[in-house]
């Protein structure tokens, strides 16, 4: 495989992670919260606009980086479940 696809597929596969970490921490965070009707995604992007004060089409916005350094400290000694890993 030619180095630029090897780079490539590890910065996707990389890229892929975090937004997989995001998508479980938001499970967490659903669960902490009590939320009835989200999870996931939502619940981190609801999360964060009852924290903040934001807008929904802020918080939409945010890359998966953004998200997570909004999330940093929340985000300190969590560590993915045993069943969310490979």
């Amino acid at each position: 495989m030619d180095r630029k696809y090897e780079v490539l597929q590890q910065l996707k596969n990389a890229e892929a992670g975090l937004s997989y970490s995001l998508h479980v921490f938001g499970d967490h965070i659903a669960k902490r919260e009590k939320y009835r009707s989200i999870d996931g995604i939502q619940a981190v992007h609801f999360y964060l606009m009852q924290k903040h004060h934001w807008l929904p089409s802020v918080v939409k916005s945010l890359s998966d980086d953004d998200l997570q350094f909004c999330l940093t400290e929340e985000m300190i000694g969590w560590v993915l479940p045993g069943d969310a890993r490979e």
